[in-house]
């Protein structure tokens, strides 16, 4: 298994060799292209993790996760996810760290570790990517893409509850 990368590599590299290829003068050009992209993307992302960390930080994730409990404990859905839930389409490390916080807590195996555990594969972290994808190819009018997204964010939600409730 530690050979993958270097094997992946020396392919890559020999049949650029037997193609012809200035595979040297081909990387500078790639990360060339990778630094103009980054110059593009930062301000944007630089601001997505400023307003990730004031949310955070200001208390507003906890006042509204306590806002949303009463309706979500009437419908089954359990409060100890509300944070976690709110947080995954802003944030992929807050929500780890919300995970790794559930399953320390209530462990792996639990109804809501397990419940926390398919909520993070099934959903997205939506303004991360939308952020970045958009705003690398400068695209300010994203039309139906936070909608849709959002909707398969809360879709993965309900149903990373309905699933362990099914399956476990």
């Amino acid at each position: 298994m530690d050979l993958v990368m270097p094997c992946v590599i020396a392919f890559v590299v020999t049949y650029a060799l037997i193609k012809k290829v200035r595979v040297f003068d081909v990387f500078v050009i790639g990360a060339k292209d990778g630094i103009k992209t980054l110059y593009n993307i930062a301000p944007t992302l630089i601001g997505l993790i400023v307003s990730v960390t004031m949310l955070k930080s200001s208390g507003a994730l906890d006042l509204l996760s306590q806002l949303i409990e009463p309706l979500t404990e009437k419908v089954g859905y359990p409060s100890q996810l509300v944070p976690m839930t709110i947080l995954r389409p802003i944030s992929g490390g807050g929500s780890t760290a919300l995970l790794n916080q559930v399953l320390s807590d209530y462990g792996p195996d639990s109804y809501l570790g397990r419940c926390a555990s398919v909520l993070a594969g099934a959903s997205e972290t939506t303004f991360y990517a939308v952020t970045l994808y958009y705003g690398a190819v400068k695209v300010k009018k994203i039309r139906h893409t936070l909608i849709a997204a959002l909707v398969a964010d809360f879709t993965a939600a309900v149903f990373s509850v309905l699933t362990v409730n099914l399956f476990f």
